[in-house]
């Protein structure tokens, strides 16, 4: 199970750790190192979630150090593959989380890695679902997605057409918030100045809908204007609660890097490389 004996190393690349998702999936994974033990967790994440440099020189050095596994929620699905096949190649195991790798780019440089991650279209599908509900067909709504390179981000983006198109809400604009808030802010209320009747902000992070809800209170539009995210973030939950956001949707982020480190210390044991692994996304709703 280790290369040099003793425990097997494992690393945990993440993505930005101001986000609150992924500080919680930290918190889920130091959680399990120290209930199942029997493993060392190295883990790391990058100022924010667009420097895609920074999490290349986390792959980097993390082969440098000699880990086994790294389990990664790469931020872009195509621009850390090279970083991950050198990786693969000096005989490190790599397993995929949150964001999914692109499946061409993997074929192209003749790799395969494993996803272990939700369905983010299906989520994203049912928020959009819980929102339709409250809105009457024909509604202006927009779309604030992630980074536009994110096979997540993408796929949440869609999930929130999908419901739409078959409500037969008019979706006005679809915008990238890159995932941080002070960026949605912006975008919001930029949506907001040029669509005054604008019904919904579908937001692709919890991160990104607070930003939201901050410019539709800017202006005046609170309960005029609805906005929906995904993650369940703990600042958000308030938020469901008092009705200032909708819905969200919540892939239980404490549990999914636990979920990658799993199998990758199965496949340390010896056990063989799992297909990909669908994890459960369940629609949060103010609870009655």
């Amino acid at each position: 199970m280790e290369r040099a004996g003793g425990q097997p190393r494992v690393a945990l690349i993440m993505k930005s750790l101001a986000n609150e998702f992924f500080k919680t999936m930290e918190d889920g994974a130091r959680a399990h190192n120290e209930e199942v033990a029997g493993y060392e967790l190295i883990a790391n994440g990058i100022k924010n979630e667009t420097d895609l440099t920074a999490q290349v020189n986390l792959v980097e050095q993390m082969v440098a150090q000699g880990v086994d596994a790294i389990v990664i929620a790469p931020a872009d699905s195509k621009a850390l593959i090279p970083a991950l096949r050198r990786a693969k190649k000096e005989g490190v195991l790599v397993i995929n989380i949150d964001n999914k790798l692109d499946a061409e780019i993997l074929g192209k440089e003749g790799i395969q890695i494993p996803f272990v991650g939700p369905d983010n279209r299906a989520g994203a599908k049912k928020v959009g679902e819980a929102l339709a509900a409250k809105l009457g067909k024909g509604d202006k709504v927009a779309i604030i997605e992630g980074v536009p390179t994110a096979f997540n981000s993408q796929q949440r983006r869609d999930g929130f057409a999908d419901a739409m198109k078959e409500a037969g809400m008019n979706i006005v604009d679809v915008q990238s918030g890159q995932w941080e808030m002070d960026k949605a802010n912006n975008v919001s209320a930029a949506l907001l100045s040029e669509h005054p009747d604008l019904k919904a902000l579908l937001c692709a992070n919890d991160s990104m809908a607070l930003g939201a809800v901050a410019a539709v209170a800017a202006a005046g539009r609170t309960g005029k204007t609805l906005v929906v995210g995904f993650d369940n973030i703990g600042a958000i939950q308030p938020m469901i609660e008092d009705g200032r956001v909708v819905a969200t949707a919540d892939q239980h982020g404490g549990q999914l890097a636990v979920f990658g480190i799993e199998a990758a210390l199965a496949i340390l044991e010896g056990e063989e490389q799992p297909e990909d692994k669908t994890t459960d996304v369940d629609l949060i709703t103010k609870q009655d």
